[in-house]
């Protein structure tokens, strides 16, 4: 059996009816959508969404950072007067 990573589910039917519903009564939360008693996808409010993505941004980010730091004891330094 899958995991739910969300306390609240609900049927595909359900989310058919009416979603904004879905979402107020999960007070913000994600919910799980079931389908024959199986998780098939995630109803995310829109907030949560964008912060997730902003979440993936900076641990991309945060991967080059360390790429770079790595490259840089290859760098040789120079002043900006020999540029």
């Amino acid at each position: 059996m899958n995991t739910l990573l969300s306390p609240y589910t609900a049927s595909i039917s359900e989310l058919k009816k009416n979603p904004s519903q879905l979402l107020e009564e999960a007070g913000g939360e994600p919910v799980a959508i079931l389908n024959h008693n199986r998780p098939t996808a995630y109803l995310v409010p829109a907030s949560k969404y964008e912060r997730l993505m902003e979440l993936l941004d900076d641990m991309e980010l945060a991967e080059v950072i360390q790429e770079r730091r790595k490259e840089k004891e290859f760098a040789e330094e120079v002043s900006l007067d020999e540029l």
